[in-house]
């Protein structure tokens, strides 16, 4: 049978607004290429700051950076992959050969993305690279970028998490200088959030504080042993002073440039951050995974729409707090909680809401996007159910 010359992909056509549509198949560009049948793709946050318009992405661009599948086809450069492989990709595009792939920082390759340190796949200003919520992806670099998974269908769901959220929830407390035994207070519970959280339950955390003000979220904070803080009914600063018996050692910005006031429906870029100043000891340690963008068409305010958003550097300054920002190098950690997911020790997928097929992925935008009918974390399986 002759090889399929179309297929379905999530296409962005404007503000609130994605489609699916029949578009080309992939091809091999370059013979470090390969390409996948996408088993699984997952909708991100960020994802619904393009889908929002508070982005520069342009309608046409196809969505999905956090993809896994099975390899099809290889070019004549690669040795490590073969057909029929299990992989599952970094969200981040990246060369291994820049100066700073070799530092392992594979977020901010400069081989992929002219004029720009760090590529992506689906996402808007990342490089040319279409996304995975589709049928198939082509993978650049495929020998350094994909990760190979026991054969099956094993932990998908957990195993998809690696493209992005588990990495990155690992990455933000790394950030922040996070040792055993320290408190920890995240701010966001939503699925970076989550990992944030649940990756310091399973580095040893004294306390784990979580705040959010959608009461699933605060439940499956919770049920991971982690204590909930509702933001809107006082200020979470002080609720987790009096919890924790005093500030905490590290602190997480897992919500980024659309934070909200106490009333969860006024915009207020730089709250977390001026709460992450204030709810961290002297000398702690501040984690931003963010995500926070240089251009927002859509801020509250035209100093916030360049980027610019106001903290108490002052207050940062006078309590020598240390802090770490930037896109998780997933290449850093990706192939360790594989195996950690493997050996059982760890099951990410607790954050998995619900898993559709690509024509339902329009509804799940719109239902992820509102935060209604529990959607937190969504899983699209393009090609199907699994077999």
């Amino acid at each position: 049978m002759a090889p399929p010359k179309t297929m379905k992909a999530v296409n962005y056509d404007g503000p609130f607004s994605v489609s699916i549509q029949s578009i080309p198949l992939p091809q091999l560009e370059h013979p470090d290429d390969c390409l996948i049948r996408v088993t699984t793709a997952a909708i991100c946050g960020s994802d619904l700051h393009m889908y929002q318009g508070r982005t520069a992405a342009q309608p046409g661009l196809i969505f999905g950076h956090e993809n896994m599948g099975i390899v099809e086809e290889v070019g004549s450069g690669v040795t490590l992959l073969k057909k029929g492989d299990r992989v599952v990709l970094p969200f981040n595009v990246a060369d291994g050969r820049c100066r700073n792939c070799e530092e392992g920082k594979t977020a901010f390759c400069t081989g992929v993305n002219e004029g720009f340190a760090g590529g992506a796949y689906g996402y808007v200003a990342m490089g040319p690279y279409k996304g995975g919520q589709a049928q198939y992806l082509r993978v650049p670099y495929a020998d350094f970028n994909a990760l190979i998974l026991p054969p099956g269908t094993a932990h998908e769901a957990d195993f998809a998490l690696l493209a992005d959220i588990f990495p990155t929830g690992w990455h933000g407390l790394n950030l922040s200088g996070f040792q055993p035994g320290n408190s920890v207070a995240v701010f966001g519970a939503g699925p970076v959030g989550l990992m944030a959280a649940y990756s310091a339950v399973l580095r040893g955390a004294s306390n784990v504080f979580v705040v959010d003000r959608v009461p699933e979220r605060l439940q499956a904070a919770e049920k991971i042993g982690c204590i909930g803080i509702d933001f809107t009914k006082n200020d979470p600063v002080e609720q987790i002073i009096e919890k924790n018996g005093g500030m905490v050692d590290r602190a997480i910005d897992a919500v980024g440039y659309q934070a909200v006031d106490s009333s969860g429906s006024k915009e207020k870029p730089n709250i977390v951050l001026e709460q992450l100043i204030h709810v961290t000891r002297p000398t702690g340690g501040l984690g931003i995974p963010g995500l926070y963008v240089p251009a927002d068409p859509g801020a509250p305010d035209e100093q916030s729409g360049k980027g610019q958003i106001l903290m108490s550097f002052g207050k940062l300054f006078e309590k020598g707090l240390s802090l770490g920002t930037g896109q998780c190098n997933v290449k850093m950690y990706n192939r360790s909680l594989r195996d950690l997911i493997v050996s059982g020790r760890a099951k990410p997928s607790f954050v998995v809401s619900h898993e559709v097929s690509l024509d339902e992925a329009p509804e799940a935008y719109v239902k992820f996007d509102k935060r209604i009918d529990g959607y937190t974390k969504v899983l699209i399986h393009p090609n199907g159910p699994l077999e």
